[in-house]
């Protein structure tokens, strides 16, 4: 068995001696290492080793944890490096790096980029599909719900979100988000993403799902202004008055009614749909309130 380990065990493990003279150790350990690994193939292991009794010591040391994370950091460009010279099998360093990231207490944050040619197309696919499967068994955070973020989910969140912006997938973006729509402002994340990729219709079902979800409190206002410009940047002025329509019809406010009503002008719809959402209204106060607007 290499020293290597032990010796950073060892150094983690000795609260007799001063700090400073514990991160000499723990520092000249990780340059042994990093010789070690430059020197050629068949450091892998050591790497993956001193990674993993690193990571484990971090909380049991609070104090020094930024130290002590930094010196992760430098250990996990070795163990690319050591990749690239020693390639693992993609099936191994899939599980290994989702380990890392997600069975200790204080797990660090893995950038996949400089795994990449390592991992492969089969490392990335085995990757992804271990954390989309564990991620997917967390519990949807519900409208108006308080999210519980353990130790798990945190971590598995930080593994998604790295994926995500790895492989650039949307998909799996609007997974992230999805977990979590305890508001309106969250449903809003969903659909602003989908709009940004182009997806219009799904945008378009997700601002229906968060306007359904928040009653017309908090962000249902963004919401409907998302649908109606979207409805606008797609040329379709008559689908954009619908969504005010409906917006008003559910929520009856002066606010409401005047959005529709600059929206309906600049269509030229105006006086069909004044006459048609006026007549709906049953407060006679209110509806002689708005008819005196216009």
């Amino acid at each position: 068995m290499h020293p290597l380990p032990d010796r950073v065990k060892a150094w983690l493990g000795r609260p007799d001696v001063s700090w400073s003279r514990r991160w000499d150790g723990l520092t000249a350990a990780v340059a042994e290492l990093s010789a070690e690994v430059l020197a050629g193939p068949g450091g892998r292991a050591v790497v993956e080793a001193v990674a993993e009794v690193l990571v484990a010591g971090i909380g049991g040391h609070r104090g020094h944890r930024a130290e002590l994370a930094g010196l992760v950091d430098r250990v996990l460009d070795l163990h690319a490096v050591a990749c690239a010279s020693d390639p693992p099998e993609p099936e191994h360093l899939a599980g290994w790096l989702l380990h890392l990231q997600t069975a200790f207490p204080e797990p660090p944050e893995v950038r996949l980029a400089p795994y990449a040619a390592a991992l492969g197309v089969d490392g990335l696919a085995r990757y992804r599909a271990e954390a989309v499967a564990r991620f997917e068994r967390l519990p949807v955070i519900g409208f108006g719900q308080t999210g519980r973020y353990d130790r798990e989910r945190w971590a598995l969140l930080r593994v998604m979100e790295e994926l995500a912006e790895h492989t650039r997938d949307v998909d799996l973006h609007v997974l992230v988000l999805a977990r979590d729509l305890s508001s309106g402002w969250h449903y809003l994340q969903v659909a602003t993403v989908l709009r940004d990729a182009g997806r219009s219709e799904e945008a378009l079902e997700w601002v229906a799902r968060g306007l359904a979800a928040t009653g017309g409190r908090g962000a249902a206002g963004r919401l409907v202004d998302l649908a109606v410009d979207e409805c606008l940047r797609l040329g379709s002025g008559e689908r954009a008055v619908r969504w005010r329509r409906e917006a008003f019809l559910a929520w009856p406010t002066p606010e409401n009614f005047a959005r529709l009503r600059g929206l309906a002008v600049a269509q030229g719809v105006w006086p069909r749909v004044r006459d048609e959402v006026l007549a709906t209204v049953t407060d006679t106060a209110l509806r002689d309130d708005l008819a005196r607007q216009g």
